[in-house]
């Protein structure tokens, strides 16, 4: 039929990231050649004059702090029913080694991008006498960053649909945000403004109030994102930190299915038992699974409109900021997720059944893919435009990382030899917990 034509085209759209992608193509094409109209565009207030706490309400404030409560938002929905039984993260202790990786996917770029500072210090390629090494610094956390749905993408063309270092790839990308959100709630704040933490009562009154509707049982979702939400956003924002932030302590406290069915899987519990044994038993979609089935879209599909508020960079805009955040992100990523994986392994915590090391260093080269949430960080980082493009850039850069993975997957015939490879592995199936691979390892979209 035409709505299931209709249905399979928008999946598609979403399972490929192609909103996101048609975004930063449209920015970088406007920037670098109708760069008044962009800037104009950009900073368009489509509600007139009305502003909010002293922020005008331009398109580049109404996608990156308001539409981004919602991304946010989903991303604390899959940290949530991570924990639950079933989850990649429950028991704990079967997601040890991926969460060590992950530990090292944020301090191996760490790391990476202070020491490239340094040497750029040393070698002369930053004056000391004109550029403040603290203020470049702020940089740091913009290689941190794994973009969830791309690597999703890569991982499964690289490994094959249903391989369990698909499932390790996902539970990374998603702990990888979750300590993404801490750091830019804590270390990126309005850089102009001295940070006021006692309106964070606001951010606790609207926790108390999300936990009261709890309580008293409401099954409503949007009864807990339009109470709660407000007044967590506007605590966060009078408080000088990044507002985007304001759902990821409200949605925790949505009502949560019994079980997860695995991350970034569409189905819950109640669409496996079927809809006819569903009604039989009174058995209802949890708020928390609706919230991200009735959002999803607008969020995947909103994801343009940040590509092209964010990705907007003038290609003159490379420079060392820009191989400084790219480095980070390729040779810190790599190296850290697999050195901790390696490490976690050797002390009796296995990778999952049927994952080689090959598969761990592939895994930690495509988590280099930083773009969305690497492009937020360093609109956050950087308020001096030069080094905001350049950082920008490199984290533009950074989605080619997928294209080598794929490359290097076809080049070597990776797929075909890592068959083997599983199969010779001294971590085959029964040895220790396995990750468990969520629903064929589907993605956000399927």
């Amino acid at each position: 039929s035409v709505s299931q034509q209709k249905r399979s085209v928008i999946n598609l759209l979403q399972e490929f990231s192609v909103p996101l992608l048609v975004g930063v193509v449209v920015a970088l094409v406007a920037a670098n050649f109708a760069h008044e109209w962009y800037e104009h565009a950009v900073h368009w207030k489509p509600l007139g004059d009305l502003s909010v706490l002293g922020h005008e309400l331009t398109l580049h404030f109404l996608v990156n702090d308001i539409f981004m409560v919602l991304f946010f938002g989903i991303a604390a929905k899959e940290i949530t029913e991570s924990c639950l039984p079933g989850g990649s993260l429950n028991p704990p202790r079967k997601a040890i080694n991926p969460l060590m990786a992950t530990l090292g996917g944020i301090l191996g770029p760490i790391g990476v991008f202070v020491l490239g500072l340094m040497v750029c210090f040393e070698l002369g390629i930053y004056d000391p006498a004109v550029a403040d090494f603290n203020a470049l610094a702020r940089g740091w956390g913009v290689p941190t960053a794994t973009d969830i749905a791309l690597a999703w993408l890569v991982a499964r063309m690289v490994f094959g649909k249903g391989h369990p270092a698909v499932a390790f790839l996902l539970l990374l990308a998603v702990a990888d945000d979750a300590i993404g959100l801490g750091i830019i709630a804590v270390f990126y704040g309005d850089p102009s403004l001295h940070p006021a933490p006692g309106y964070l009562g606001l951010v606790l009154l609207g926790m108390g109030v999300a936990y009261g509707l709890r309580r008293m049982g409401v099954r409503q979702w949007p009864v807990y994102i339009l109470t709660a939400g407000p007044i967590s956003w506007c605590g966060l924002m009078m408080a000088h930190l990044h507002p985007a932030l304001a759902l990821a302590v409200i949605v925790p406290f949505l009502p949560a299915p019994s079980r997860d069915t695995g991350l970034y899987v569409a189905e819950d519990e109640v669409d496996q038992m079927g809809e006819q044994k569903a009604l039989e038993t009174h058995t209802e979609h949890s708020p928390l699974h609706q919230f991200e089935h009735d959002l999803k879209s607008t969020v995947d599909f909103g994801l343009f409109f940040f590509a092209f508020c964010n990705a907007g960079v003038v290609f003159a805009s490379i420079g060392p900021m820009t191989w400084l955040i790219l480095g980070a992100l390729v040779i810190g990523k790599t190296a850290g997720v697999t050195l901790m994986g390696l490490w976690a392994r050797k002390n009796g915590f296995p990778l999952p059944a049927g994952m080689t090391v090959g598969d761990l260093v592939m895994a930690g080269f495509i988590a280099a893919l930083g773009l969305t949430v690497a492009l937020f960080v360093a609109t956050a980082a950087f308020t001096d435009p030069v080094l905001q493009g350049q950082a920008k850039m490199g984290a533009l850069l950074s989605g080619f990382v997928g294209l080598v993975a794929i490359g290097l997957a076809r080049i070597t015939s990776y797929v075909q030899a890592r068959k083997g490879e599983a199969e010779a592995s001294d971590y085959g199936a029964g040895v220790g917990d396995p990750l468990p691979v969520p629903m064929a390892a589907k993605g956000p979209d399927e």
